[in-house]
């Protein structure tokens, strides 16, 4: 598995279920590695999408402990173990781990790649993440970059777990 995330200086990810701040170029960079892959999320990122569907082109994957929640276009999972049990039946490299901040926390270790976009900014942020830099078994493999949209820089970062 892998994951893609954006992430403010304080690795912060979001605010009452929402996106810190929206960048073009980071949600193009997001459908680009995510777009044919499995995506996985908890149930609040899937409703945090736009109109709370599951994103085209994907196989969307679900983790809920409701066992009464279903959504049309997507995979229902109920327990950390049901989800990996799903997940071993695709390809690592094809499975994303797309939020929020209790499976990233949960499973950035696990990861073989992750895909941080590091934001410039400080932004006021109610769901945080690991940060990836302490994380002993991981490296930065590639950085993009600077970009700069509506005076907020950030940069794509890719870190691999060494084996």
């Amino acid at each position: 598995m892998n994951m893609i995330v954006a992430a403010d200086k304080n690795w912060g990810i979001g605010k009452d279920g929402q996106l810190l701040t929206h960048l073009s170029g980071d949600l193009k960079y997001f459908k680009e590695k995510t777009m044919g892959k499995v995506v996985v999320m908890g149930r609040k990122t899937l409703e945090s999408l736009p109109g709370g569907r599951p994103l085209p082109g994907r196989i969307n994957v679900v983790l809920t402990a409701d066992p009464q929640y279903e959504k049309e276009g997507c995979i229902i999972v109920r327990s950390i173990d049901e989800l990996r049990s799903k997940l071993s039946e695709y390809p690592c490299d094809s499975v994303m781990l797309i939020g929020g901040a209790t499976l990233y926390n949960l499973f950035m270790e696990e990861c073989r790649r992750l895909f941080i976009t590091k934001i410039y900014a400080e932004f006021e942020a109610d769901s945080f993440i690991k940060n990836a830099d302490a994380l002993s078994r991981f490296k930065v493999v590639h950085q993009s970059e600077v970009y700069e949209e509506h005076g907020i820089k950030y940069q794509f970062f890719e870190y691999e777990r060494e084996k």
